[in-house]
């Protein structure tokens, strides 16, 4: 049965190690027959959170005229969601943050999703990912029954295009294929 599967990719860089895992995964998937989209979160206007409570006590639409609406709605029709970040100090990128503060309203209609989370770090410690899984998790926690179906992480990572040639690209589409 074929998913309806969202990327979002929060590398600042056009092509950085993470966003490469991000494709990968989405070749994998594509592959398998699934409907994919990708979001290169830098392309797009999102503004910060004004915790304004608009969304969440009065339940209507952010006052915010930017990306996020859009972003959101996407995630909020996706079967699966891959949630792919570079780290910096121990954390998700600014740009992924940001998106998930934006969920605040409409993260009660996140219901019953499947979850990947993909990282890279310039760092090669396994422990980091346990750090970014409990970021994430800080936003999953707040979701009606989400499913953590996989995570992918490379460290030793830094500038633009070290990934390439490593085996995490592979597992990156292995895990796209079954996801």
């Amino acid at each position: 049965m074929s998913k309806n599967i969202l990327i979002l990719s929060s590398s600042p860089r056009r092509g950085g190690n993470s966003d490469m895992l991000c494709d990968e995964f989405m070749r994998g998937a594509i592959e398998s027959g699934n409907r994919v989209e990708k979001v290169f979160l830098r392309d797009r206007n999102i503004h910060p959170c004004l915790g304004c409570n608009v969304c969440s006590q009065y339940k209507k639409p952010c006052p915010q005229k930017d990306d996020a609406a859009e972003i959101i709605e996407k995630m909020l029709a996706a079967d699966v969601i891959v949630m792919g970040t570079p780290v910096y100090f121990y954390a998700m990128s600014a740009q992924m943050k940001m998106m998930i503060d934006r969920c605040c309203g409409p993260y009660t209609e996140m219901k019953d999703k499947e979850f990947y989370f993909i990282a890279t770090a310039a760092e090669d410690d396994d422990a980091i990912m346990d750090r970014i899984v409990a970021n994430f998790m800080g936003f999953l926690d707040c979701l009606e029954n989400p499913n953590v179906k996989g995570t992918l992480f490379c460290g030793g990572v830094w500038h633009v295009g070290e990934i390439k040639g490593n085996p995490k690209l592979q597992e990156a589409y292995e895990m796209g294929k079954q996801a």
